[in-house]
């Protein structure tokens, strides 16, 4: 975890790790995944100087096309 982690947050990232080995998940990379999980979390939550970014949502092109033709048929 990284300094600025509370000990609540470092808890977490432990359960996850103790989680990940009972469920065989991850084989070697318990740890890993679980910082990066509480990371995100720490991100989202607003507690590091990078904030977390939602992703944008854009209009699918099928969404753009209904209803519009491009040639008339005679």
């Amino acid at each position: 975890m990284p300094r600025g982690a509370s000990p609540r947050r470092e808890r977490e990232a432990k359960k996850l790790e103790r989680k990940f080995k009972k469920e065989k998940r991850y084989k070697g990379r318990e740890d890993e995944v679980a910082a990066r999980i509480v990371n995100k979390q720490r991100a989202k939550a607003g507690e590091t100087k990078t904030r977390h970014k939602p992703a944008r949502r854009t209009t699918s092109r099928r969404k753009h096309r209904t209803g519009r033709s491009t040639r008339k048929s005679k």
